[in-house]
C-alpha cells in the first residue's frame, strides 16, 4: 500500500513537470511563429499589422484551443475543503493524508466568488494564475531598461521640457479624466442595476485611470523607426512612452494605498498628501538608486581595465544594472523606475568607456531581451483572453472606458503642446499633436499593473476592459499608422544625423542672431551640460 501511494506521489509530480514542459513548448511555438511572421511582414513591407499585434492574434488562437479542446481530467483539484483549526494562513502547510505527509506551500488568497474558477481544467489553471510577479521581475526589466539605453541622447535632451511635461502633468491628467469619466460610468451603471453601490468607489475609478495612463506605442514606434519619420515627433512621442511608464506605475501604487479613515468616496486631504508624499518619495528614490548603480558601473569601466576582457566587461554591466532593479524591490521603491534611469545614465555615461565589442554586445544583447519579452507579454496577452476564468464583460464599462482613454489623450496633449508652443522656440506642429493623440496605445505595462490584482469583481472588470482597450488600440490604432503619417503629411526617410547637422548649420548663419543656438536648446539640457562639465561627473564618461 506504501509503495502505491509512493508511485501515485511520483506520477502527480511526473505530471506535473510534464504540464509545465507543455506549456513553455506552446509559448515556444507562439514566438516561432511570430518570428517567422515578423520576417514575412518585413518581406513584402507589410505594416498594417505589427509584430506585437501578431503576436496577440497567435495568443488569441492558442488560447481558444486551450479552453475549448483541451480536457479537464482532475474534477478534485478545486475542491474547498474547512479547516476550522486554523486562525490564519501559514506560508507552509502539512497535510497528513493516511499517514502519508505531503507539503503546501502558501500562494495567494482567492476571494469566495473565484472558487469556481480554481476547479476544472488544470491547464486553464495554470494560465490563470500565471504569477504577475513574473511580469515585474523577469519581462519588464529588460523592456524598460532598453528604453533607456537606446534612447537618442542629443534629440532627447533637447526636448527634455516638453517630454517631462507630457510625462509627468500629461499622465496625472490622463488619470484624472479616466477616473472622472468612468466614475460618471459607474454612477450610471449603479443606477441600472448592474452595479452595487458599494462594489465600485471613485478610488477604484482613478485606479483605473492611473493604469490606463500607461502608454505603449511601440507598435507607432516601430513603424516611425523603419520609415525614419521626423525626429522631433520620434522623440517626443519615445520619450513621453519611455517616462510616462514610470510615472503611470508610481501613481497607480500611490492611488492603492490612498485609503480615507471614514467615507471611500470622501475625499480625504491627509490621505491625500500622503498619497502625494509617497510618490514624490519613491520616484526620487528609485531615480537615486537606477543611477548609482549606473555611476557606479561607469566608475568601474573607467578606472579600471575591464575593457580588455569584453566578457567580463559585459557581465558586469548586466548584472549591476540587474541589482538596480533588485535593490529598489527590496528598499520597497519600484525597480521599474530605478532601472529606467539606470539605462538612461549608463547611456549617457557608461557606454562610452565600454570597450568596441562590449558596446555591441550590450546593445545588441538588451535589444534582443526587450524583443523577446514584448513578444512573449503580447502572446501572454492572447492567451489570457481564454484562459483567464473570471472575465466581467461589462459593455458599459468597456465603452466608457474607450472613451475615457480618447478623451483624456486629448485633454493631455492638445492643451499641453498649446502650453508648451508659448516658451518653445521651435513649435510643435498642429500635425505632431494629431499623431501623438492618435499614437496613445495600450500595452505590456497597463496589463502587467490590472492582472496585478484581480481577486475582487471590480479588479476582474477592470483587468477584462485594461485587456480589450489594448486590443483595440494595437490592431485598429497602430494599424492605422501609416495611413495616419500620410494624411497628415509628416516628413519621412529624414536621416537623424543629417537633420541635425542641417539645424546646426542653419543657425550658425550670419544673419541670425548670435545668441540663437543658445535659446533653441531646451534649458533643462543646458543644466545637465553644465553639470557634466563643470563638476566631477567629467571622470566618469
Amino acid at each position: 500500500m506504501e509503495k502505491l501511494k509512493e508511485y501515485v506521489s511520483v506520477k502527480d509530480e511526473d505530471h506535473f513537470y510534464h504540464q509545465g514542459a507543455v506549456e513553455l513548448l506552446i509559448f515556444n511555438f507562439l514566438l516561432i511563429l511570430t518570428i517567422l511572421t515578423i520576417w514575412l511582414f518585413k518581406n513584402h513591407r507589410f505594416r498594417f499589422l505589427h509584430e506585437t499585434g501578431g503576436a496577440m492574434l497567435y495568443g488569441l488562437v492558442m488560447g481558444l484551443i486551450i479552453r475549448y479542446v483541451t480536457k479537464s481530467p482532475d474534477v478534485e483539484s478545486g475542491t474547498v475543503y474547512e479547516c476550522e483549526k486554523l486562525k490564519s494562513g501559514p506560508s507552509t502547510l502539512l497535510i497528513n493524508i493516511t499517514n502519508q505527509v505531503y507539503e503546501y506551500q502558501y500562494k495567494r488568497e482567492i476571494s469566495h466568488h473565484n472558487v469556481n474558477g480554481h476547479q476544472g481544467n488544470t491547464m486553464l489553471q495554470k494560465q490563470m494564475t500565471f504569477d504577475p510577479s513574473i511580469f515585474f521581475n523577469i519581462l519588464l526589466p529588460p523592456i524598460i531598461f532598453h528604453a533607456g539605453y537606446s534612447l537618442k541622447k542629443r534629440h532627447f535632451f533637447r526636448n527634455l521640457g516638453s517630454i517631462l511635461t507630457y510625462a509627468f502633468l500629461g499622465t496625472a491628467i490622463s488619470c484624472i479624466v479616466i477616473g472622472l469619466i468612468m466614475y460618471g460610468f459607474v454612477k450610471a451603471m449603479v443606477h441600472i442595476g448592474q452595479l452595487k453601490q458599494w462594489e465600485f468607489h471613485f478610488t477604484d475609478c482613478l485606479f483605473f485611470g492611473s493604469l490606463m495612463s500607461a502608454t505603449d506605442p511601440v507598435t507607432v514606434l516601430a513603424i516611425f523607426h523603419e520609415l525614419n519619420v521626423d525626429t522631433d515627433l520620434y522623440t517626443l512621442l519615445f520619450g513621453e512612452s519611455v517616462l510616462n511608464d514610470a510615472v503611470a506605475i508610481v501613481l497607480t501604487h500611490s492611488i492603492s494605498i490612498y485609503s480615507p479613515k471614514e467615507n471611500p468616496n470622501a475625499f480625504d486631504a491627509a490621505a491625500f498628501f500622503q498619497s502625494v508624499g509617497n510618490f514624490l518619495g519613491i520616484f526620487a528614490g528609485s531615480f537615486a538608486m537606477g543611477s548609482s548603480y549606473a555611476v557606479v558601473t561607469a566608475l568601474l569601466t573607467k578606472f579600471t581595465k575591464l575593457c580588455e576582457f569584453p566578457m567580463l566587461e559585459t557581465g558586469l554591466f548586466f548584472l549591476l544594472s540587474w541589482s538596480a532593479f533588485l535593490s529598489a524591490e527590496a528598499a520597497g521603491l519600484t525597480g521599474i523606475v530605478a532601472v529606467l534611469f539606470c539605462g538612461v545614465t549608463q547611456a549617457h555615461y557608461t557606454y562610452n568607456n565600454l570597450s568596441a565589442d562590449s558596446k555591441m554586445r550590450t546593445k545588441q544583447l538588451f535589444e534582443f531581451m526587450n524583443f523577446l519579452a514584448e513578444n512573449v507579454i503580447f502572446c501572454y496577452m492572447g492567451l489570457a483572453l481564454f484562459t483567464f476564468q473570471n472575465h466581467i464583460f461589462n459593455p458599459l464599462f468597456i465603452f466608457g472606458a474607450l472613451v475615457a482613454v480618447f478623451v483624456a489623450r486629448a485633454s493631455n496633449i492638445y492643451p499641453l503642446s498649446f502650453l508648451l508652443n508659448l516658451g518653445r522656440k521651435q513649435k510643435i506642429p498642429r500635425t505632431f499633436q494629431h499623431m501623438m493623440m492618435f499614437s496613445g496605445l495600450r500595452g505590456a505595462i497597463a496589463f502587467a499593473l490590472a492582472i496585478r490584482d484581480t481577486d475582487s469583481q471590480p479588479k476582474q472588470m477592470m483587468f477584462t476592459t485594461a485587456l480589450l482597450v489594448v486590443f483595440f488600440t494595437v490592431w485598429v490604432c497602430g494599424g492605422g499608422t501609416t495611413p495616419m503619417l500620410t494624411w497628415l503629411q509628416i516628413r519621412v526617410g529624414v536621416d537623424p544625423d543629417e537633420d541635425l547637422k542641417a539645424r546646426a548649420a542653419s543657425q550658425s548663419a550670419p544673419n541670425l542672431d548670435k545668441n540663437t543656438t543658445k535659446a533653441e536648446s531646451a534649458w533643462l539640457f543646458r543644466i545637465w551640460y553644465g553639470f557634466d562639465h563643470n563638476s566631477e561627473f567629467y571622470l566618469i564618461s
